[in-house]
């Protein structure tokens, strides 16, 4: 068992759960895509793939000033 009086134990802590809320989401997501039929799961990827390049595309401009 850890000792849990060590430095950092509570950011492990912070981090396993993100990664469990973010699982939980996705098993959610699921549950519904399996009723889903092709052309509504075709839309979702679409809306997908558009969250996507704007959150963590590199097709973003530069805010730069020139």
């Amino acid at each position: 068992m850890t000792d849990q009086t060590r430095w950092g134990i509570d950011q492990v802590q912070v981090k396993n759960k993100a990664v469990k809320y973010q699982k939980d989401l996705v098993r959610s997501a699921m549950e519904y895509v399996v009723k889903m039929n092709e052309a509504g799961i075709t839309d979702l990827m679409i809306e997908i793939e558009a969250e996507y390049e704007q959150k963590y595309g590199q097709n973003k401009k530069n805010n730069i000033v020139l």
